[in-house]
């Protein structure tokens, strides 16, 4: 489950994938507080208030939760919750990405690749005492193949499984249709058997009415209000050893500006997805760091492509202008990337084309030569004009139906970069004589869910393995019919797309994959259907008088929010008890100045994408 994140649907209703919807898509703005309550301090205080006894590390976010069940949340801010609370049969390597035991100790597959073997560790317990087994993940997985409902968030990792079971308490056994490429990288959580076999509806069972939830992660939920916190304890037991902190707390933030000013006060003590300004701002105050990296997103414009379910149903209000390639093909002409980087991200960013980010060099692509859609307004406008879409008397672009041509955009009210983008898109389209609405929504999740969007500002955490974020854009990710949930992105469903998914899914030549995966690439943006734009850093600051050490990920100039693991809380340590580190707070890996992050001993590709950066410009999330 780990690849997305994005704002959208609700539980009950169609739900958006795991867009990092912001930020995501990095939607969620998050801030942290860490510290050391006063002794006998009264119960039942805020959430975050670090007076509540103990230490507390406090994470403010801007993304609702869509679900604290591990089979339908697909939210950025949900999806890392759901790490610290399960473990899974694996996990990313803090260093490089490869993958490392979790639930899991070692694994093997059979000559022809079709069956694999896992040996489940012994030291895992439930936070209720009971042991974690082999039955417990064959029962997760087995439920995913057997109730759609199950495999909403996560799905298309088992979709290829035949059958799965446990032989013993350490032995699981999955037995593949055709050969999976994702063995060693399956994002799903394992639940304990024991408490799910008694759920019902899995559509309507949003798992946040008994606490503390039953996890074997290193932290338990505790605690839960809707928009407004969401509390966790350590979990004592936990095989790599608990958290360092009492308690951790994630609140709501509506405003990123309020999580800011938080950080100022010392009411909180980490956030991420900075604006430019927010970040250069800090950087001149005591006792804050701010940590400026390659991050793991995409941010894109998206255009609704006719939504429809399985079945062939369709649904929405979306525009009928959209469907002519022609005229998206013309909208993204009118787009200039470069000046988006330069102007709206300031710098932090690398200008976007293909869907994977650079930061995952085995998979980064880009178009090339005449494939390649450079900006050039008058290109767009003789493009329209060919096609017949040509300026009235009023110097408006008219269908052909005669109707001008005025579009809306789904925007996140919580993402000052959609709003800043919005008005270059007016500006840049207005000249072609397009009209746009920005419509920015505190929660895009319903009308996007209903296809009711003309197009919207769109984007994805990428984990180290992208089978996730290209099974989106699959066919099989449509809902099944227009009334039920799917885990598409943005209803696109291209049978050239899908015949690559299968082939490099069922890959294991490392080398032949990756091609199969550029191809894929190459395809989605040939059909038009979204235009990346940018590839934001991960921009964060901290206050390094209450973290004494906290893990990024890579070590060597990665990000702390929305890692692929749980590295950054389960290591962090508050710098009241690390002796003789209060008021030096530091970052695994990474040696951070007191202006914008300057991290050292980054690799070579690092670096170059860093000087390109800086070279095209003078100035997210």
């Amino acid at each position: 489950m780990v690849t997305k994140a994005p704002s959208r649907p609700s539980p009950t209703t169609r739900r958006a994938a795991r867009r990092a919807v912001r930020p995501l898509l990095a939607c969620g703005l998050t801030a942290v507080s860490l510290g050391a309550a006063a002794p006998g301090a009264a119960a039942g205080v805020a959430a975050g208030d670090d007076r509540s006894g103990g230490t507390t590390l406090t994470v403010a976010v801007s993304q609702s939760i869509d679900s604290l069940s591990p089979f339908l949340a697909q939210k950025l801010t949900s999806t890392s919750i759901q790490r610290l609370a399960y473990e899974y049969l694996t996990n990313y390597d803090v260093k490089d990405a490869r993958p490392v035991p979790g639930l899991a100790t070692a694994w093997t597959s059979s000559a022809d690749k079709l069956t694999w073997t896992y040996t489940i560790r012994d030291d895992s317990r439930w936070s209720d005492g009971r042991q974690a087994t082999a039955e417990d993940a064959a029962w997760t997985f087995t439920r995913m193949m057997t109730d759609p409902d199950a495999a909403t968030a996560n799905g298309s990792f088992t979709a290829n499984f035949a059958r799965v079971t446990a032989p013993d308490p350490r032995t699981l056994v999955i037995r593949l249709k055709k050969p999976q490429a994702t063995m060693t990288a399956l994002d799903v959580p394992i639940v304990p058997k024991h408490v799910w076999e008694k759920v019902g509806d899995f559509s309507k069972f949003n798992n946040d009415q008994q606490f503390p939830i039953v996890g074997n992660g290193p932290f338990v939920i505790t605690d839960f209000k809707v928009d407004q916190y969401i509390k966790l304890k350590p979990n004592k037991t936990f095989w790599r050893g608990a958290p360092k902190f009492d308690e951790l707390v994630f609140k709501y933030y509506k405003d990123g500006d309020a999580a800011v000013a938080a950080l100022q006060k010392g009411e909180v003590s980490f956030v991420p997805n900075l604006t430019p300004a927010q970040a250069a701002a800090l950087s001149t105050q005591k006792n804050i760091r701010v940590n400026d990296a390659p991050g793991r997103r995409f941010y894109a414009l998206a255009t609704n492509p006719g939504a429809r379910a399985q079945d062939g149903g369709t649904f929405g209000n979306g525009h009928k202008a959209l469907l002519d390639p022609e005229v998206r093909r013309a909208l993204f002409l009118a787009v200039d990337r470069t000046t988006l980087v330069d102007k709206v991200f300031q710098g932090h960013a690398v200008e976007g084309e293909g869907y994977i980010p650079p930061r995952f060099t085995s998979y980064f692509w880009k178009p090339r030569g005449a494939q390649r859609r450079a900006y050039d307004p008058a290109a767009a406008a003789r493009v329209l004009d060919a096609a017949g879409y040509r300026k009235n008397a009023d110097g408006r672009r008219t269908g052909k139906d005669g109707r001008p041509l005025d579009f809306r955009i789904l925007c996140h009210a919580t993402d000052p970069n959609d709003k800043a983008v919005g008005k270059y898109l007016q500006e840049w389209w207005g000249e072609l004589g397009i009209g746009l609405e920005v419509e920015c929504l505190d929660s895009v999740s319903d009308p996007w869910a209903k296809g009711d969007y003309d197009l919207a500002f769109d984007g994805w955490s990428v984990n180290p393995d992208p089978d996730y974020v290209l099974s989106i854009h699959t066919c099989g990710a449509l809902p099944r019919t227009p009334k039920d949930s799917g885990a598409t992105d943005n209803f696109i469903c291209d049978k050239e797309f899908d015949g690559l998914y299968a082939r490099q899914s069922a890959e294991y030549d490392t080398a032949e994959r990756a091609d199969l995966v550029k191809r894929m690439q190459s395809r989605l943006y040939d059909t038009g259907y979204m235009n990346v734009m940018a590839y934001p850093n991960a921009l964060e600051a901290y206050r390094t008088d209450r973290i004494a050490s906290i893990t990024t990920m890579p070590e060597a100039a990665g990000n702390l929010w929305g890692q692929d693991g749980y590295w950054s809380w389960w290591s962090a340590v508050p710098a009241a008890s690390a002796s003789g580190s209060a008021g030096s707070g530091g970052v695994s890996g990474a040696v951070l100045g007191t202006g914008i992050a300057l991290l050292v001993g980054v690799p070579a590709a690092v670096i170059l994408l860093r000087l390109r950066r800086r070279a095209s410009a003078d100035d997210r999330e």
